[in-house]
């Protein structure tokens, strides 16, 4: 079965000379989850400010309602103060604009951004000291002031947290780079992103130019662009930089390219050696380049990343009595913890920890290479359809699928989404041959995918890859719905549950 189903790297056309790289240092524009993540907090935060306000105000003033809240909510509401509640609003955007907790390049991380809002918070809290001063009533008194510092720091803090896990590590991870080049073009790229300190790691540079003029690239070397595809399949690099010279290096770009798409690795081009009219062109590490996408990458990512986290918070608070009851059966009739902790790949060739109810004795992992000459299932995976390291409440939960449940903490947690690839085991990937089996990594790994519904262990494993690779191409958040709504009646047939 051919597993080469991503179209092969775009022709590329030179232009007649590169322009050397110039201009004032640019950061890295946000990214399409980034710039939704700071458009939910310019929405939400100013709205919540004053919320935060009026809820200080209120109970630092019931005590002296007599008839209580009846008594607060019957109080007149002036026209000074609705200017007043008006006026904090304005101010506090204009606090916010100056403190730039709107700023990508200034909040993108959280030590940085808790000490900005910690800022913004306290400057306000400072403003709003003039308030007592001009209470006749004295209704708004020093007390509601510090109330508001108090409880406001900490309500900003946890609302940007919430909103960052909304975006599942899509929102300022380390990235991990390679670059290909070694000369004078490559340097540079690697100083300025050094430079910048953004959200970008150089791993090291590959290139299989015989000499070597920097003793800083020379120290960094990996290997020649022969071992780019080996490099990209055996370590986790979130992003590939290319800065070899167009008029020397054409083909040896456009094979880099190719690479970077069989694996599924983002690659990324200097703007400067290529006439390029399409999309996807911006700066990057202060210096214009055109990203080659992999996978799809905009805001409907974050809407399914709120579906992921709604769907399993409210799984888990419904299923807890079932979680319950499963944890309980596995404690009383099998020795060993309730909970299976394995190792996974995940998004980007990561590593996780991917949490299941325990299906199996105690010291299964370690009996593994016992049965490996029973695997039923072609390729790299080991799969037995009646495993002999299984218990018998195992076996129930297997064929129900209920052993998957406790994945939804990594879904919420952001190790996986409700759809997506599945997770594989270590042993399983470090036995992959081909590049494009990689290539499943570049999306978050699910609890269910079209493999999931379309026969699960039935299904050999170049079928399962080329579902996987399917679901990759043709994403959409109505396929993700479709693949939810067959899991259910998959689940309840239990057809080709292992």
């Amino acid at each position: 079965m051919d597993l080469q189903i991503y179209p092969p790297a775009p022709a590329l056309k030179a232009t007649q000379a590169p322009r050397p790289l110039s201009g004032d240092r640019a950061r890295r524009e946000p990214r399409p989850a980034e710039r939704l993540y700071l458009t939910m907090c310019r929405t939400i935060e100013t709205p919540l400010a004053v919320v935060l306000l009026l809820a200080v105000f209120l109970g630092t003033n019931l005590v002296r309602a007599p008839g209580g809240f009846d008594d607060f909510l019957a109080l007149r509401v002036t026209v000074k103060n609705l200017l007043l509640v008006l006026a904090f609003s304005l101010v506090w955007r204009v606090a916010a604009s100056a403190w730039r907790v709107y700023t990508w390049h200034h909040v993108r991380t959280r030590r940085e951004e808790s000490l900005r809002l910690f800022g913004l918070c306290t400057s306000m809290s400072a403003l709003a000291l003039v308030f007592p001063t001009i209470s006749v009533t004295g209704a708004f008194g020093y007390a509601t002031v510090a109330s508001f510092w108090l409880i406001g720091v900490p309500a900003l803090i946890s609302v940007r947290a919430f909103l960052r896990s909304l975006a599942g590590g899509n929102v300022a991870p380390v990235r991990d780079v390679l670059i290909v080049g070694s000369g004078p073009r490559a340097l540079e790229v690697f100083e300025r992103m050094e430079e910048d300190a953004e959200d970008r790691r150089v791993v090291g540079f590959v290139d299989t130019a015989s000499e070597v003029s920097s003793d800083l690239v020379r120290r960094r070397m990996l290997g020649g662009l022969d071992a780019l595809e080996s490099l990209l399949m055996h370590r986790a690099i979130d992003e590939v930089v290319i800065a070899l010279p167009m008029k020397s290096c054409y083909n040896q770009i456009q094979d880099a390219i190719a690479a970077c798409q069989r694996v599924g690795v983002r690659a990324r081009y200097l703007a400067d050696i290529f006439t390029h009219t399409g999309p996807g062109q911006g700066n990057g590490a202060a210096f214009s380049v055109v990203e080659v996408p992999i996978a799809k990458d905009d805001y409907r990512l974050l809407i399914k990343r709120v579906v992921d986290v709604i769907g399993s918070g409210t799984g888990l608070v419904l299923l807890s009595p079932l979680l319950l009851a499963i944890a309980v059966a596995i404690k009383v009739t099998s020795a060993g913890p309730v909970f299976f902790a394995g190792e996974r790949y995940g998004y980007n060739r990561r590593r996780f920890r991917m949490y299941k109810f325990r299906t199996m004795v105690e010291n299964a992992e370690s009996l593994q290479h016992l049965y490996e000459d029973m695997n039923e299932v072609s390729g790299p995976i080991f799969k037995i359809r009646n495993d002999p390291r299984t218990t018998a409440i195992g076996r129930l939960l297997r064929r129900t699928s209920m052993d998957e449940l406790p994945q939804l903490f990594n879904v919420l947690t952001g190790d996986m989404s409700l759809v997506g690839p599945r997770p594989m085991a270590t042993r399983d990937v470090q036995r992959f041959t081909e590049a494009a089996l990689m290539r499943r990594f570049s999306v978050r790994p699910g609890i269910t995918c079209i493999w999931q519904v379309s026969g699960r262990s039935n299904l050999g494993f170049d079928d399962w890859i080329a579902l996987d690779l399917r679901y990759i191409d043709q994403w959409s958040l109505g396929l993700d719905l479709l693949i939810l709504l067959r899991t259910i009646p998959a689940v309840l047939k239990g057809t080709g549950a292992a």
